[in-house]
């Protein structure tokens, strides 16, 4: 309940913030070029909270915070007075009204770019991107990648995992791709190639390094237990904390996943476990609880975790810097999830990316729960992320979106005259039916990973 309430919280504070700044765009320049605003609401359906300002606008906060809207004067909608002659939104020139339109998705950017600038000033710990380990017969093994750190990716460089993610995320669909790898703390490295084209990531089942075969360097678990969770079956079990875990089920243990498997592969059934505690060898008998798995099937678990060796003090790393260069490398950032974001949404609408990697409305209360429970410096990258892809959804040509209002803006330079009001209801038909569509893809596929 906990978890829910921390992810509800948080995903309701950054889903706010990003569409306040977003329509607040469209607003502060609607009113920079003479039109009058009716109303400013954040949120639809059912309104919670209104206040007319002394402007004269009605600000609103609504039921439903996914969304929100600008209302302004229409000679299409509104019956105009001669005295609000020229206030109207569709009074202005072509160029005002596209710098209205576009002013949401700007101003998203801008917002990304202060919370990186702000997230560099405070300071990023990072991990160096440092591979441990291949997996065998892998991608990554067979391009022969050394166990040093990955400084670039087709000549762009990386400083830690996050940066590596976003880059290879990007080559999804390429023939190949150009990894320089390099002694840690040496700026010489030599470059790798990987052959991509027998590479499939599916996230249900992988994640994006493992299914190249790249195990990076982290804290290890050993096999000692960690913490015990309360009233659990390693409690019941007679585990204590500090525990040297020898051997399960029988089978001599060497790592921690091989202790991961047995307990999951014996729901409800006791196994013996053999510990060394102060010096001697005990055999305690286990019985791992029942978790009911949304595939129908059913894992063990005990209820512990295992105490870590950390990563090693030089390959951390703490990216911090002063108030010019932290808005420079903001603005770096923001251009790079930017362009990574356009480069996905190609991918899927080309088919090079299954429809698997949309996220919707859970997968994000999920990321602004876990990002808030991990500090300030987290949540505010977080929010950075999701607003550059609010900023970038919000630019797609679909008619109900901003890049479609944009797109008919253009159509009418060109030709000098509006579209007609017939073509821009079906395109608005159009538009809704699509965003629907991916929406519910999007929420289908949050199901499926809970």
């Amino acid at each position: 309940m906990n978890d829910f309430l921390i992810n509800l919280g948080s995903f309701i504070l950054a889903i706010g913030l990003l569409v306040t700044i977003h329509e607040y765009g469209h607003f502060w320049v609607a009113r920079r070029n003479g039109i009058l605003v009716k109303r400013f609401s954040v949120g639809f359906g059912k309104v919670l909270w209104r206040h007319v300002g002394k402007d004269g606008v009605e600000y609103v906060l609504s039921a439903i915070p996914l969304g929100g809207y600008v209302s302004m004067l229409d000679s299409r909608t509104d019956v105009i007075n001669a005295e609000l002659r020229g206030k109207a939104f569709t009074d202005k020139t072509v160029g005002q009204r596209m710098a209205v339109i576009a002013a949401g998705p700007i101003a998203n950017f801008l917002l990304a770019i202060i919370l990186l600038a702000v997230m560099y000033l405070i300071g990023v710990p990072t991990v160096k991107p440092v591979i441990a380990e291949l997996k065998p017969a892998s991608i990554a093994a067979n391009a022969q990648l050394p166990s040093q750190q990955i400084i670039a990716i087709n000549g762009e460089q990386v400083t830690d995992w996050q940066d590596v993610q976003l880059l290879l995320s990007e080559q999804i669909g390429r023939a190949d791709v150009t990894l320089t790898m390099a002694e840690v703390g040496s700026e010489r490295g030599q470059d790798y190639q990987l052959d991509l084209s027998t590479w499939v990531f599916d996230p249900e089942r992988d994640s994006l390094f493992g299914s190249l075969g790249i195990v990076p360097v982290r804290a290890k678990p050993l096999l000692i237990a960690g913490t015990l969770a309360k009233d659990s079956a390693a409690v019941a079990g007679g585990l204590q904390v500090g525990d040297k875990l020898l051997a399960a089920a029988g089978v001599k243990l060497t790592d921690w996943q091989q202790l991961v498997s047995i307990i999951q592969n014996n729901p409800g059934k006791a196994f013996p476990l053999e510990i060394e505690r102060n010096g001697e060898t005990l055999v305690l008998s286990m019985t791992p609880a029942r978790r009911e798995m949304p595939d129908g099937f059913s894992q063990g678990y005990l209820g512990m975790s295992p105490q870590v060796q950390p990563i090693p003090a030089e390959l951390l790393t703490e990216h911090q810097l002063g108030p010019v260069d932290a808005v420079v490398a903001g603005a770096s950032k923001t251009w790079q999830i930017t362009r990574v974001t356009f480069s996905m949404l190609g991918k899927l609408l080309f088919g090079e990316v299954s429809l698997k990697h949309l996220s919707g409305p859970i997968s994000i209360a999920e990321g602004a729960g876990t990002s808030a429970s991990m500090g300030i410096v987290a949540f505010l990258l977080f929010l950075a992320m999701i607003s550059v892809n609010l900023g970038v959804v919000n630019l797609l040509p679909l008619p109900i979106l901003d890049g479609g209002h944009l797109m008919y803006l253009v159509v009418e330079l060109i030709r000098g005259k509006p579209v007609s009001e017939n073509a821009q209801e079906i395109g608005l038909k159009i538009g809704a039916f699509v965003l629907l569509m991916l929406m519910g893809i999007a929420l289908l596929n949050d199901i499926s990973r809970l």
